[in-house]
């Protein structure tokens, strides 16, 4: 189940997160990449600019992805899936859940370049790579959109 994740959950939607995003920082071996340094502090201001939505299973958050609105662009951030349920497809749903709140919106969405297999996952949902961005000699983003 997909729902609007409330105050009360972002404690777990945090420690999801910490724990979901060791992948990606395994990709740089870089322990201090934003979503691992991240506080409750942080989240709750991200909470309270836009919209934070978990997916539940067995009364257990193992998925969330976050977005904001700006002009007429809905910037979806943060998407996760605890690494035990990777695979099924709840990726794909979250990011289809998130769109169907924000029709009729241009959507933009960003990974790293190592991230082959969510690139991959964005372009089946219609993404387009649209810019890259390089950050240091190890990170380099890109950027996807779909309108």
């Amino acid at each position: 189940m997909i729902e609007k994740a409330t105050l009360n959950d972002l404690k777990e939607i945090l420690d999801l997160q910490h724990y979901a995003y060791i992948t990606e920082a395994n990709r740089f071996n870089n322990m201090n990449i934003e979503p691992l340094t991240e506080t409750l502090d942080d989240l709750k201001k991200e909470y309270e600019k836009g919209i934070v939505l978990k997916m539940v299973i067995d009364n257990k958050i193992i998925g969330s992805v976050r977005g904001y609105t700006e002009n007429n662009t809905l910037h979806i951030n943060k998407l996760m899936v605890h690494q035990s349920y990777r695979g099924n497809g709840y990726g794909k749903e979250l990011i289809k859940a998130i769109e169907e709140l924000y029709q009729n919106k241009r959507y933009e969405l960003f990974t790293s370049t190592r991230s082959i297999e969510n690139i991959n996952m964005y372009q089946e949902l219609g993404y387009k790579i649209f810019k890259y961005k390089k950050i240091d000699d190890e990170l380099e983003f890109v950027y996807l959109e779909k309108k």
